[in-house]
């Protein structure tokens, strides 16, 4: 997911083993001593949120707020795909399984939410059937039931026309799900027979091959339920449904989003949810050195969890007092240049290879922010994802490119200059400034890119993700950032390199990749129980994508977050690319 879940390394079994102490873990923060917080909480020093949960308390009360410096894709829980609003989402939508409360890779611990238990495969893991909890009730005290879920991820993964921001893997995968036109052209009201509801307390999925991490596919924010009834397409971000701990109090499009306390959530049927703060302020398009000043005094939470900017990174890594009030963790995430194979020049392969070599993946490292927010990457897979193997197909001395190898490359697709356009996100700077410093190494191999910006909430729905858009405008280099929708190699790799994950709108390919080896592969991998095997299958795929050059990997993600003093329970999680886990966020202000 873009910025997103980055949820890893663990075998969807051993997770659900591990469900008993992750309960123990988010029960021992309920039960802390608030007395041990005045208000002003002491340092833990730094990366201490990456290690464990930093200013525990069990407060209620008070007013949490968060900025963010764009507008999100939407809030709505099945029309979205970054990984700060699947991490938010979460406290007004919940869906079958999610991520347990934890530091690091504690944080990958996949547990019930909406479900009662994990799921139960069946036909070699082509049939998967999920219990709900008892008592489970919307914002208004009526019942959630089975329906609901299997309408959440029809209109989500069915109406493509309608809502196109997230994935579509039940689509991919579902039996007749090439075939289904979605719940707002079907006219029977019967929806998908490969999700059945035998009773409202069940919901049953049958897939075309074998899933063996489906647990992992039900932790999205696609099977939040939701009730058809209610459902009014794009526009059901204007009043959703909560099935959570929090419900909207108020919604204000590009601006504002207030949320409060649902009264109809019952923590019996919720062992995760603490419903600590009394409000929750999410505030748009504030400026980004005005979020960190925010953040610094101890007012807001950075939402889309990138860390702080440039100057504010220096300011607290020379002050020995701030930088013990900042994490710095790995987010599971690659920082990337997709190369459009579908716009001339870059369909013939050797022209993408002179991009490759004639990169100077320091001087973008640099533009980021140096080691501190990255380490320079070479493959597709981060380190921290099972199927990594160090290669590096395009070396260069340093790192610091061969513009004589890239013209080489040049003179064997025949070319001596290509002229093209470079997107980035017009609200993030040091992915301007990565994308410059690309312009720059780009130009002395003759390579002339102009640098195109736009908005982070349209980047895929109008721009970058319009694969029409793209072609028609000369861009043949997009910006991106991509972290794992659940912690495999196939939740890194589907969405960016898979052939029919290509969509209209929202498409996250941004590449165009379509290689039948590669899609073939995949599709091997999912269905295959060993995980050692899995994995290798995995490492064959990163191997096939650079030997084709259809991306550039440039950094392996890092993350500068500082922790606001106020805030309590602050866990810096793997699930959300490190961002800190905003389920039981509380604050100790009055």
């Amino acid at each position: 997911m873009e910025g997103n879940p980055p949820i890893m390394r663990r075998s969807a079994l051993a997770a659900i083993a591990a469900i008993g102490s992750a309960s123990l873990l988010v029960a021992g923060c309920s039960k802390a001593d608030d007395n041990k917080n005045d208000g002003t909480a002491k340092s833990a020093g730094a990366n201490a949120a990456t290690q464990d949960f930093v200013n525990v308390s069990a407060k209620k009360g008070g007013t949490v707020t968060y900025e963010y410096s764009d507008v999100p894709d939407s809030f709505d829980p099945g029309n979205t795909y970054y990984a700060y609003m699947y991490n938010l989402s979460r406290l007004y939508a919940r869906p079958l399984m999610t991520f347990a409360p934890g530091a690091g890779q504690k944080g990958n611990t996949l547990v019930p939410d909406l479900a009662a238990g994990k799921g139960v495969p069946s036909d070699g893991g082509k049939t998967w059937t999920y219990k709900l909890r008892t008592g489970l009730k919307y914002q208004d005290g009526t019942a959630i039931t089975s329906k609901d879920v299997k309408y959440a991820v029809e209109r989500s993964n069915f109406a493509r026309d309608v809502l196109s921001l997230g994935p579509n893997y039940f689509q991919q995968f579902l039996v007749g799900g090439d075939k289904y036109k979605g719940p707002y052209k079907d006219k029977s009201g019967k929806g998908l027979d490969s999700i059945a509801t035998p009773d409202d307390s069940t919901v049953v999925f049958h897939l075309k091959t074998a899933f063996q991490e489906f647990d992992y596919l039900v932790a999205s924010p696609q099977t939040a339920p939701v009730p058809q009834a209610k459902d009014n397409g794009v526009d059901y971000v204007k009043n959703i449904v909560s099935s959570g701990s929090y419900k909207f109090q108020s919604y204000s499009d590009g601006k504002q989003a207030v949320l409060v306390r649902n009264e109809n959530w019952d923590a019996k049927t919720d062992p995760l949810r603490k419903q600590y703060p009394d409000k929750i302020v999410v505030n748009l398009k504030v400026n980004a050195e005005t979020i960190d000043k925010d953040v610094l005094a101890g007012d807001a939470i950075d939402l889309g969890g990138g860390g702080v900017q440039a100057a504010t990174q220096a300011q607290v890594l020379t002050d020995a007092a701030k930088k013990a009030n900042t994490d710095n963790t790995y987010g599971g995430r690659l920082v990337y240049m997709a190369i459009n194979t579908k716009v001339k020049p870059f369909d013939n392969v050797a022209c993408r290879k002179a991009v490759q070599f004639a990169i100077d993946k320091v001087s973008v490292q640099t533009a980021e922010g140096g080691p501190i927010r990255g380490d320079i990457a070479s493959t597709v897979l981060p380190p921290d994802i099972p199927g990594y193997a160090k290669s590096d197909v395009y070396a260069s001395a340093g790192s610091k490119g061969d513009a004589a190898k890239a013209k080489d490359q040049l003179k064997a697709c025949g070319k001596s200059t290509i002229s093209t356009n470079i997107t980035a996100r017009s609200d993030r700077p040091q992915e301007i400034d990565a994308a410059t410093a690309i312009i720059a190494s780009l130009k002395k191999a003759g390579i002339n890119a102009t640098l195109k910006q736009y908005p982070s909430g349209k980047y895929f729905t109008d721009y970058a993700g319009v694969p029409k858009f793209t072609e028609k405008q000369n861009i043949g280099l997009i910006m991106m950032q991509w972290g794992a929708d659940w912690p495999s190699g196939y939740g890194f790799l589907q969405q960016i390199l898979n052939g029919s994950a290509i969509g209209a709108s929202g498409n996250t390919n941004l590449s165009q990749y379509d290689n039948k080896d590669v899609n073939s592969l995949l599709e091997k991998a999912i269905g295959t129980q060993d995980d050692a095997a899995r994995n290798a299958l995995y490492t064959e795929i990163d191997k096939k994508t650079m030997d084709d050059a259809v991306l550039v990997p440039l950094t392996y993600f890092k993350v500068l977050l500082a922790r606001p003093q106020y805030a309590t329970n602050l866990v810096s999680t793997a699930a959300f690319s490190g961002q800190y886990d905003y389920l039981n966020i509380g604050t100790t202000k009055k």
